[in-house]
């Protein structure tokens, strides 16, 4: 049976991940843009706090259960910044380009280039669903000055994988999904899912 989700964002690469991911598992993943609901506020210092306004903000409008995330990169010689600032990390309209020159300017002369991704998945069944299921990834590299790669979206042009020696534009959308942390996240709440008795 197909389960219609709203999916709490309209990034077109988030929805060819979560589709690639859900489809085998019978979700039908329909992007909230298509049923004409407004972007959810992100006020919050945290991405699990921000992920679950998504979610419930989505499914109260849409009547459905929905789907949100809320990920970042977080990089270690600014405190975790830009964090879950990130799609906005300089200013509106988002703009990664923007974003991204940002980031190479703050780290100009800087030496430590640790980063991660973190992400926060949250499914909720309902608008008022008082156990979302909540999963978390973390994909760790290091931010690099110079662009590589076409593909991805986001900060994917610099953020280095150590283990495969690419960025994670130039990696495969399958190796990516085995290897980013919102691959991870999904990973893990597929678990959930199969733990459930059923859904919604």
């Amino acid at each position: 049976m197909i389960s219609r989700l709203v999916l709490a964002s309209g990034n077109e690469g988030k929805l060819r991940e979560f589709r690639r991911l859900l489809a085998p598992r019978g979700f039908d993943v329909v992007p909230q843009s298509e049923l004409a609901i407004p972007e959810a506020d992100e006020p919050h210092a945290t991405f699990v706090e921000n992920a679950l306004a998504k979610a419930r903000h989505a499914s109260a409008i849409a009547q459905l259960p929905a789907l949100a995330d809320d990920s970042g990169i977080c990089v270690a010689a600014l405190g975790g910044a830009p964090g879950v600032h990130s799609a906005r990390f300089a200013g509106l309209p988002p703009s990664d380009a923007r974003n991204n020159a940002k980031l190479v300017a703050a780290l100009q002369g800087v030496t430590d280039r640790r980063a991660h991704y973190h992400c926060v998945l949250v499914l909720v069944r309902h608008a008022g669903d008082p156990e979302p299921l909540i999963a978390e990834g973390a994909w760790h590299g290091t931010f690099i000055a110079q662009p590589r790669g076409s593909e991805g979206f986001g900060y994917d042009p610099h953020f280095l994988d150590e283990a495969t020696g690419l960025t994670g534009a130039e990696l495969p959308l399958e190796r990516k999904n085995a290897l980013s942390h919102r691959g991870q996240a999904m990973r893990a709440l597929l678990d959930r899912l199969d733990a459930l008795r059923s859904w919604p």
